[in-house]
């Protein structure tokens, strides 16, 4: 039951995706909430963390779960309690006028394609992306069709949020499309 330790020149995140994917981890706490709690005990050991660093751990201590397959935390939360990088509280964002939930893709009733989701490009605008043919079905149940579209689009590296191969490659994960829209 050996718990991971930081090392000295590891940073913040890759310890805790180590920490988190860690095979005696899982064994041993199979409950993502203590993993994550031991995980950040772990890393709250090294200098005082900074107040973005807080705001995180506390974001992470409270809904969240462990993506193996994107080997990154998800969690759900208000886009009134979403943080930037410089740890300022953002309000809902805006998309042409209009307020939006960014990250969370819907189905386009009768749009060019069959999903879309809100997300921030690298200027920090707000953007729309589209996704997914809308004639055909999603037949990623089927493990061989999986890999063989994944391996074709590449989805080891799937690129940023805010380009539509990121959102299909996240679709064509085991996770369920209903878990996600």
């Amino acid at each position: 039951m050996p718990i991971p330790k930081r090392k000295e020149d590891e940073n913040r995140q890759d310890f805790i995706g180590r920490c988190m994917s860690n095979d005696t981890m899982k064994k041993d706490y199979p409950d993502n909430k203590q993993r994550i709690a031991i995980c950040l005990g772990q890393v709250k050991s090294k200098p005082k963390a900074n107040l973005l660093e807080e705001i995180q751990d506390n974001f992470l201590a409270s809904n969240c779960y462990w993506d193996d397959e994107w080997n990154e935390f998800v969690w759900e939360i208000e886009a009134n309690e979403i943080y930037d990088e410089d740890g300022n509280k953002l309000v809902a964002s805006e998309y042409q006028g209009r307020k939006v939930s960014l990250n969370k893709p819907f189905r386009t009733p009768d749009g060019p394609k069959k999903f879309s989701v809100y997300v921030k490009n690298e200027n920090g605008n707000v953007v729309k992306v589209n996704f997914g043919d809308p004639e055909r079905s999603i037949k990623r149940d089927n493990p061989e069709r999986r890999k063989n579209f994944r391996a074709r689009h590449e989805c080891d590296n799937p690129g940023p949020k805010y380009k539509a191969k990121y959102w299909s490659c996240k679709f064509w994960s085991n996770k369920k499309v209903s878990d996600l829209t």
